[in-house]
């Protein structure tokens, strides 16, 4: 139990969890902190008091540097600050360094954004319906973790306005150039990365945890309609660049110890390297919820998904590929079986469930957590959010 007011063993913000983030404080300025209930420990000055020897490491607004240090070194701040929490000797110490969270930023300088394909469900749904007449999924589905470079320049936090993209897109035979007519949304998890690895060192599954560092919630917005004219033959492009919403909170990914749940059967022998049979499971039971304004439409669940974080990294890397303390990967758009499990509006849509793609104005909300089970309290990731705006583009 934390000696914290109001924060109960039940508490989805509790000692259990302690996510990063980065807040506003009185003066303007940005600084990191950890959360505990509704209320933001300044991490700096903790450590300054408490720990000073690694103060150093959490003095700028952003994660990286703490992200650079081995994960032993995660796992020490941690333990740290659990103890700082309930331990009522250093309450006299820590106390007042809590305060009401203000207004929150991004909490780790970006460096390269990967998004995944992870989902069989979306990517079977999404087959069906861009390529009618063909297999729902690509013949390598089921043998590599599908993925694209993103733009990490149009990664925002939560709370961003979102201007309606424009380009290019097919209408009945001639190409327009306007405004996205089918703007999109992808509910998904993201996973911050530290310990950075060397050109030519891929990171194998069973280390995977000494680089993912935590995790985020992801709305990876599309526009369908620019996707779809230009994605064939090299991918995604202008759809998928114009912005990316990430979650304020990063939950250490130690919190989720107790989460664990085994991926779905897999049908396909796995190359070595992705085989994860004889290994700790890596999917994550987390619930999502997808609500447009005001309304709950979707409750997509990630433990659902094909592919698990570790073998997104394991093929991330295989090729050599290094990784950087701040760099982020997003799972793809989680979706379940039932039409009510989507993360995208256009497989609700498709199923009946919504009637139209995003208009001018609309909010859309993604929430997520690990439900309480038995000797297990609720997990909340918080939520990441976003109001369509309409903005004016040279055509």
């Amino acid at each position: 139990m934390t000696w914290v007011p109001g924060v109960d063993a039940g508490h989805p913000y509790g000692v259990h969890n302690l996510p990063y983030g980065a807040v506003s404080t009185g003066d303007g300025a940005s600084r990191l902190v950890v959360r505990i209930g509704d209320v933001a420990l300044d991490l700096a000055r903790a450590c300054e008091r408490l720990l000073p020897e690694l103060a150093p490491l959490v003095s700028e607004p952003v994660l990286n540097p703490l992200l650079a240090e081995p994960a032993t070194t995660w796992r020490r701040l941690r333990v740290a600050l659990r103890s700082w929490l309930t331990d009522e000797s250093v309450r006299p110490v820590v106390e007042p360094l809590l305060a009401p969270i203000g207004r929150t930023h991004l909490p780790f300088s970006l460096g390269d954004y990967v998004d995944f394909y992870a989902s069989e469900h979306h990517a079977s749904a999404i087959g069906r319906i861009f390529r009618p007449n063909s297999p729902p999924l690509p013949e390598n589905w089921k043998h590599l973790p599908i993925g694209y470079h993103g733009r990490s320049g149009t990664v925002v936090v939560s709370g961003t306005p979102i201007a309606r993209p424009h380009g290019q897109r097919r209408v009945g035979d001639g190409v327009e150039v306007g405004p996205s007519l089918r703007l999109d949304i992808e509910a998904e998890v993201g996973f911050v990365l530290g310990a950075g690895t060397r050109l030519g060192e891929p990171v194998a599954l069973a280390d995977a945890a000494e680089h993912v560092f935590g995790v985020c919630l992801v709305n990876d917005w599309s526009a369908r309609d620019l996707q779809a004219w230009e994605y064939v033959p090299l991918g995604p492009f202008l759809g998928k660049s114009f912005a990316t919403s990430v979650s304020p909170w990063v939950v250490p990914l130690d919190a989720f110890h107790n989460a664990r749940t085994p991926p779905p059967p897999r049908n396909v022998p796995l190359a070595s390297y992705l085989d994860d049979a004889a290994l700790p499971p890596w999917g994550l039971d987390i619930a999502l919820e997808v609500e447009l304004n005001g309304t709950v439409v979707s409750r997509p669940p990630f433990p659902a998904m094909y592919w698990t974080a570790a073998q997104m990294l394991a093929h991330m890397t295989v090729n050599g590929a290094s990784i950087r303390p701040g760099d982020l990967f997003a799972s793809g758009t989680v979706s379940g079986p039932e039409p009510d499990q989507a993360g995208s509006l256009m497989e609700l849509s498709h199923a009946g469930v919504t009637s139209s793609f995003l208009e001018d104005g609309d909010e859309v909300v993604i929430r997520g957590r690990v439900p309480a089970a038995p000797g297990r309290p609720e997990l909340a990731l918080g939520e990441v959010t976003g109001v369509v705006v309409a903005e004016p583009r040279l055509q």
